[in-house]
């Protein structure tokens, strides 16, 4: 792979980490200081401006999409006239979303929701700052995609990391400091948004050189919205696909087994940024090459891909649910862990899969993406409810993984890719999960997994290393530096 790709990769992946991990270190601090009814307010409340994230209609993407292939024609006029038309388009519909979401939550919070007096008083005084929330969200997903498509990823994810530091703690900050009420929360929470978003502005400027300020215009629009309808039409349906199995499992089986199936699940799903960062970024990339180049920067990616995400993948399969019985008991464990190890399978082919999409919506048309989602929705449910009804959360879990892997291949078919060898080098990948999932059935004690993972990372790594030449040659660069680092160290 071009060495650049994977120093973008490696970025974005630390992009990606550090949020998490400060998100993670801060929620024990906000339930401390604001309590936990006022806490799970808030929190709907982030829920509720990330749904209303919809109202980006799919432009963050298309200004990426269009911004990277008019940089690639050295186009500066187009990226400025990009830039602008979907940043003002942007914010009108996060005008309108924010006023949506200020009567609509009044008339909830006046009429129907069950919170005291007093936090219902807390949260009509706070829904200004909510409704200004919407706006500044929506011309951040522009910022960033114009950032993202001049593939200036060290930049973006800087600035991204910022922002989420502040969102973290400057409304925790303000609880402590001025008093642990909604209005003081949402406002700094408001206040901390707006700092992210000039950040952004002034890096996506920078980046592609914009002096002037223009007005939208009709026909970029146009264009945008063609591109950015189709993304937003896609995005639904993964939304969908993504909760159905918890909706269908709770009308089937009951909330019990909606813990038993989500607690795996939630846990594994967060393996899933070694491929989140390859999306990020190849997108920028395969939007600006031809057609040729774009197949070729794909096989190379899937191969890097399993290489490098298949082993993690088997550490999680064999340790799942021994780490499970550490962290939540015996019973979610006992009945969460066999459905956890086989949602594994899905995680890493909806990896595959989330890049085959990203080639088609870079290369071929956004549309036959969103529709191969929409046919495959209503499938999907289908195959769950079956599953459900014979063979219980274990066949809810198969059936998960199974329309992974049938996505996987029908995005291979539509990308127009030659897709032999890499489902030769999937199957082989593949191969080794199924393995492993058989494994961890006999492995029941801490030494019989410790054995079973080395065996069985050490032979996927031995294979892919000897099927691959790309993977071992940059194992070889690798540990050069890693030899040269140490000589230096050992001279000095």
């Amino acid at each position: 792979m071009d060495k650049g790709i994977l120093r973008n990769v490696a970025i974005n992946l630390v992009g990606l980490v550090l949020p998490t991990f400060v998100s993670l270190v801060t929620v024990p601090s906000y339930i401390k200081v604001l309590g936990v009814e006022r806490y799970g307010v808030v929190s709907l409340v982030w829920v509720l401006i990330g749904y209303f994230g919809i109202l980006d209609l799919g432009m963050g993407m298309a200004a990426q999409n269009h911004i990277s292939k008019a940089r690639a024609s050295a186009d500066k006029d187009e990226c400025t006239r990009v830039f602008w038309s979907a940043t003002w388009l942007n914010f009108a519909t996060g005008v309108i979303g924010g006023l949506v979401i200020y009567f609509g939550t009044f008339i909830y919070t006046s009429y129907f929701s069950k919170v005291s007096p007093a936090l219902q008083h807390e949260v009509v005084a706070a829904l200004p700052w909510l409704a200004i929330a919407i706006p500044i969200s929506n011309v951040s997903w522009v910022f960033a995609g114009a950032i993202n498509g001049a593939e200036k990823f060290g930049s973006y994810n800087t600035n991204q990391t910022i922002g989420t530091f502040l969102f973290q703690l400057l409304p925790l900050f303000a609880a402590w400091w001025i008093g642990p009420t909604l209005p003081n929360v949402l406002a700094a929470a408001v206040a901390a948004r707006t700092i992210a978003a000039v950040l952004l502005c002034r890096s996506a400027l920078k980046v592609l050189d914009i002096r002037t300020m223009l007005p939208p215009q009709f026909g970029v629009a146009k264009g945008l919205f063609s591109f950015g309808g189709w993304m937003l039409l896609t995005s639904v349906m993964l939304l969908i696909a993504e909760s159905a199995d918890r909706v269908l499992i709770g009308a089937g089986l009951g909330a019990r087994f909606v813990t038993y199936y989500s607690v795996p699940q939630n846990l594994v799903t967060r393996l899933n940024i070694i491929p989140t960062a390859m999306v990020r970024t190849l997108f920028p990339r395969l939007s600006a090459l031809n057609r040729e180049n774009a197949d070729l920067v794909m096989r190379q990616s899937l191969e890097f891909l399993n290489g490098v995400f298949t082993p993690v993948m088997l550490v999680a399969m064999l340790v799942l649910e021994p780490f499970l019985h550490l962290w939540v008991g015996n019973e979610v464990a006992s009945a969460g862990g066999p459905v956890g190890r086989i949602l594994i399978i899905f995680v890493w082919l909806t990896g595959q899969a989330n890049l085959a999409r990203i080639l088609i919506q870079a290369q071929v048309h956004p549309a036959l993406a969103a529709r191969v989602g929409l046919v495959e929705t209503p499938l999907f449910a289908a195959a769950i409810w079956g599953g459900l009804h014979f063979f219980g959360l274990t066949g809810a879990a198969v059936a998960v993984a199974a329309r992974g892997l049938f996505d996987y291949l029908v995005l291979l078919w539509v990308s127009r890719i030659h897709a032999r060898p890499i489902v030769l080098d999937m199957a082989a990948h593949l191969a080794f999960l199924v393995a492993a999932l058989w494994l961890s059935t006999l492995a029941t004690t801490i030494p019989l997994v410790v054995a079973a993972t080395v065996l069985v990372v050490g032979a996927n790594l031995a294979w892919s290393l000897t099927m691959t030449p790309a993977l071992r040659d940059l194992a070889r660069a690798v540990l050069g530096r890693l030899v040269r680092l140490y000589s230096r160290k050992s001279a000095s």
